[in-house]
């Protein structure tokens, strides 16, 4: 690992300034400014941008969320982009060079809409299978995931594009995400939870990072991220040297003096928040120094002239030169080629043992596609991550591409959501009235859809949007209305009042995700012969949400009369049984999988399990995709025909599962995280806070290496993937046997391609410490290459084992040292499938 330059510590122990050659000039220009106008630089200006500043030849720098692709800044109305598989699937390819590629598609995609930072990759680990954001996580081993994370930030920033990595640190679930603090020893917080983000900064230098939501109890300082001046002023920018920016994270920002001494720099979003006026008064008092100020600016200007948004000074009383145009145009049929391999090089070949897969195309005449997920896919994760997709390639669009002869028939088998759908625009007619503080009446406006998410096409002074309309109800049966809402609200269902509200938390509506998940209140309503017009009326108060804006929303669903659950899975199963192959897509859903919220239970939604094994008992060939981001339990994984993980595949997901299952790509990918069988064998089974704390109890076990140190068995470990080829494992060799301390240790591995497929093969190297090392995981990832064998051929793998790898952290010495004693190398499928063992004799640091 590189070591950090020379300290340029400021007052108070205050960060490292820009190593940029012209640092001299920019200090000048820098402390020329008066404290008014620097502080102004420090708080965004608006949602998703920095502020200019003539006099340094500042730009604004425009920010967008990730990971799944760049979504913009919403300046351009209906705007889409290029939705990319989800972190958890590019994890799944083991590969850096893919996640290299894939970040260059980003930077890419951020040249097209303006945008100079994406706000990714989040290198937070998958501590809890339950976790809101596992998907948006790359793996459960920090290795591993600073390995595709690495790859992802070389590849945006090589074309000027700023990764920013998040969320820092341990912000690794939602429950309460911005209250809690997560109470973790400085030695688990170095080996495993720091180790992604220190990785990344050495080996790739990524330009910023962002503070996360949650806070960290170490034992010496308890305190939210965005005030710790122990990880951010003390580790990350004196001991690891960063030079760059730490961001907050939206509305993540409480106080003033504390933050601006802890190490934050930029708060965002704006205008507005706890700096502006206070940290000038802050400053006037003394109580912040105003080199720490300028310090903050110096990042800002470092990142600014990294991504090309530093030019030379200009008068301020003149125009600011033209900023760099977005360059716009439409994503390439390459770039969907890319999508489309990294949806299929992630999906994971779970069991095959009658050997289904892949199946012969030219003999296939009738299929069926089973399943809520085959019907409606779940392309993405709900929360930031989500991106407006230019097209999306369902499974049935896929798969009838791919098989222009056969017959697809496509069948649900009952829905797995627990919301009913969108009301139909057709039976709507629903009116926005805009009021003022007085009732007064501002305006108004017709609208043509049930889906009010985050409306704010009113007036800038409305305090209140009164919804007055119908929905004509037609089948005879009951009927069930869903209207969710948020903040302070009164609902009114045919003359009946039926649910109000009085939340009045404002951005922490946001940042729960209510303002895109709102409870609902469901109304029953019975339809004879004659249709049947229901008048509403929702009255909603605008909740002023900071930064991003004022806002309501509102969601209008119905559920008709109709099939049940039952007529459907017996549907599925006549398809099944009629049909040559079964393909059955289960997983979860938008109401599932999102930030804002961990989840409750690792079982599928709705009847999935029982559709699975009644399809399976139908047809002995079937194969269940598993269309999720996180571990679900698959109580009938040995009663299927084969079983594939395919995640959240992104927008070319059809033509992905149709290459994969037609042998047309192979399905490559390596499980990232442990499945497990039964949901009472998870290490980690929650993170619920207790008195405000996430005790990380588990120590460095954290993930396969908790199940190791219970001794239990999982449904299919960490690693495994059997992909299309057979593999003989032959020799491994080292470069030496007894290492010196603080080097790097190489590893070749020999392995035979027994199979007629051309394959890849991800080999895994595990290192076990010396026996009776106390406190260390039973084995930890310690390296990893991915290699392509022609069919009956041999290949050499070579793995670097990283000093790091052998090393604990002292929190006597703080500092790292070896332990001295002889390691075991166990080279392996996974983390559980080990072909080779070497011993290693590991130095001391005395």
């Amino acid at each position: 690992m590189p070591t950090p330059p020379a300290s340029a510590a400021d007052d108070a122990g205050q960060d490292r300034r820009p190593r940029d050659r012209d640092d001299a000039e920019l200090v000048a220009r820098v402390r020329a400014l008066d404290v008014a106008a620097k502080v102004r630089l420090l708080t965004g200006a608006a949602l998703w941008s920095t502020g200019a500043e003539p006099r340094l030849g500042l730009l604004p720098v425009v920010l967008s969320d990730g990971p799944q692709g760049v979504r913009g800044i919403g300046d351009v109305p209906d705007a889409t982009g290029l939705l990319a598989p989800a972190p958890s699937a590019v994890a799944a390819s083991w590969d850096p060079e893919l996640a290299e590629r894939l970040g260059e598609l980003f930077a890419a995609e951020a040249r097209r809409k303006g945008v100079d930072v994406l706000l990714a990759p989040a290198v937070n680990l998958q501590r809890t299978p339950v976790a809101g954001r596992h998907f948006e996580y790359f793996a459960e081993d920090p290795l591993l995931t600073a390995a595709v994370a690495g790859g992802l930030v070389r590849g945006l920033q090589r074309h000027g594009v700023a990764g920013c990595l998040k969320h820092y640190v341990a912000n690794d679930s939602e429950t309460e995400r911005t209250a809690y603090r997560a109470q973790v020893d400085q030695r688990t917080l170095r080996e495993v939870y720091l180790a992604p983000f220190e990785a990344v900064l050495a080996e790739s230098d990524a330009w910023s990072v962002m503070s996360a939501y949650s806070g960290v109890d170490d034992g010496e300082l308890s305190a939210p991220m965005g005030e710790h001046t122990g990880l951010l002023r003390g580790v990350l920018k004196d001991e690891w040297g960063f030079d760059g920016p730490v961001i907050s994270d939206w509305a993540a920002t409480r106080s003033t003096v504390p933050s601006a001494l802890g190490g934050l720099d930029l708060v965002m979003p704006g205008p507005g928040g706890p700096w502006g006026d206070a940290l000038v008064a802050a400053v006037e008092a003394g109580e912040v120094p105003e080199s720490v100020v300028d310090d903050k600016v110096l990042r800002l200007l470092w990142l600014a002239g990294r991504v090309g948004r530093l030019v030379a000074p200009w008068d301020p009383d003149e125009e600011a030169p033209e900023p760099r145009p977005a360059t716009g145009g439409a994503p390439t049929e390459r770039e969907f080629a890319l999508l489309r391999s990294v949806a299929a090089r992630g999906t994971v070949l779970l069991r095959d043992t009658e050997g289904l897969l892949p199946l012969d195309g030219a003999s296939l005449s009738r299929v069926a596609l089973i399943g809520p997920n085959a019907v409606r896919p779940y392309f993405q994760g709900g929360g930031s991550a989500f991106v407006p997709p230019n097209r999306l390639v369902g499974y049935a669009e896929g798969l009838r591409a791919a098989l222009p002869e056969a017959r697809v028939t496509v069948a649900r088998g009952g829905d797995a959501r627990r919301h009913a759908p969108f009301v139909d625009p057709e039976s709507l007619v629903l009116r926005a009235e805009f009021l003022d503080t007085e009732g007064h009446f501002l305006g108004a406006e017709e609208l043509d859809t049930g889906d009010l998410t985050d409306y704010r096409s009113f007036p800038a002074e409305t305090h209140r949007v009164l919804l007055r309309g119908t929905v004509t109800l037609t089948e005879p049966g009951r009927h069930q209305l869903e209207i969710g809402t948020m903040g302070r609200f009164a609902v009114r269902v045919a003359d009946d009042e039926v649910a109000t509200g009085d939340d009045d938390r404002g951005v922490g509506l946001v940042l729960d995700s209510s303002h895109s998940h709102p409870p609902g209140h469901t109304v029953e309503l019975t339809v004879g012969e004659s249709p049947r017009a229901v008048p509403l009326e929702i009255d909603l108060t605008v909740v002023d949400a900071g930064g991003y804006g004022r806002i309501v929303t509102c969601h209008l669903r119905h559920l008709r009369p109709g099939a049940g659950a039952d007529e459907e899975i017996a549907e599925a199963v006549a398809a099944a049984r009629a049909a040559e192959v079964a393909v059955v897509v289960v997983g979860t859903n938008e109401e599932v999988e999102s930030e804002g919220w961990d989840r409750s239970t690792l079982a599928l939604p709705g009847r999935q399990d029982e559709l699975v094994r009644r399809v399976a008992a139908a047809n002995p060939r079937t194969v269940v995709v598993v269309n999720a981001g996180a571990p679900v339990l698959l109580p009938w994984a040995d009663e299927v025909g084969a079983l594939l993980w395919g995640w959240l595949p992104g927008q070319e997901a059809g033509h992905a599962l149709a290459d994969v299952l037609l042998g047309r790509a192979e399905p490559t990918g390596r499980l990232p995280f442990t499945l497990p069988a039964r949901a009472d064998d998870v290490p980690v089974p929650h993170a619920v806070p207790e008195a405000g704390l996430v005790r990380y109890a588990e120590g460095r076990d954290v993930g396969y290496r908790g199940w190791d140190r219970a001794g239990r068995e999982p449904a299919f470990p960490f690693g495994h993937g059997l992909g299309f080829g057979a593999w003989s494992y032959e020799s491994v060799e080292v470069d030496t046997d007894d290492l010196p301390e603080g080097r790097d240790l190489t590893v070749k591995v020999a392995v035979r391609n027994t199979s007629g497929r051309d394959a890849r093969e991800v080999v895994q190297v595990y290192l076990a410490p010396p026996p009776g090392e106390d406190g260390r995981p039973l084995r930890a990832l310690a390296g990893s290459a991915v290699l392509a064998v022609a069919a009956g051929g041999g290949g050499t793998a070579t793995v670097t084992v990283p000093a790091r790898a052998f090393q604990v952290w002292s929190r006597r010495k703080a500092d790292w040292r070896t332990p001295p004693g002889r390691c075991q190398l166990l080279v392996g499928r996974s983390s559980r499938d080990i072909r080779l063992t070497r011993e290693v004799r590991v130095g001391t640091t005395g």
